[in-house]
């Protein structure tokens, strides 16, 4: 019972977390982001002065007390704390929070061929971030579902899923990935 009342005033999110951009879908209103995955942190405070396309442009920019930088590469974690605090400004500005709305539930795009380290790592960034619950999905059958193809059928369908860090490929079939690589 206080399980579903909490549901309905969560927010579920998806997100696409790229090596390049970030993708952010809230539940009910469709993609809400559509930002460059780059932070800008003051070294100094240790504290996150602009993330996505504000920080993008301070690239090679910056003084010496700010560093711009992209904190993830090749699809997974680089730089575990940047991740976390880039979850946090993202969650805050698609998520409708108040001290009673309980933390929302994400699902995550990693890319095929991940290792249980690099999963673990993106479940507690986003967990540390302010998630309730962190489900992963590979980055191909998030894309096959995306397209709309019928993934439960016997027959196989091929997904290329072009991204600025990896491009994966799978074939996908009875509800599941057969083969896929990085």
């Amino acid at each position: 019972m206080f399980e579903n009342i909490k549901n309905m005033f969560s927010s579920d999110i998806g997100i696409d977390l790229g090596t390049a951009t970030v993708l952010v879908y809230v539940k009910g209103k469709g993609i809400v982001l559509n930002e460059p995955s780059v932070v800008a942190m003051d070294k100094n405070t240790g504290k996150i002065l602009k993330v996505g396309a504000a920080a993008r442009n301070m690239l090679g920019r910056t003084p010496g007390n700010v560093v711009a930088m992209h904190p993830l590469k090749g699809g997974v974690i680089s730089d575990h704390e940047m991740t976390v605090k880039m979850l946090q400004m993202l969650f805050r500005s698609v998520s409708k929070s108040s001290f009673f709305s309980p933390k929302p539930r994400v699902v995550i795009c990693v890319p095929s061929g991940v290792t249980e380290v690099e999963e673990r790592s993106v479940i507690n960034a986003a967990i540390e971030a302010g998630a309730r619950r962190v489900y992963l999905i590979e980055e191909p059958l998030a894309a096959a579902l995306g397209a709309g193809l019928d993934i439960k059928g016997a027959k196989g369908h091929m997904v290329v899923d072009i991204g600025g860090g990896t491009t994966d490929i799978a074939v996908i079939s009875l509800g599941g990935t057969v083969v896929s690589t990085s």
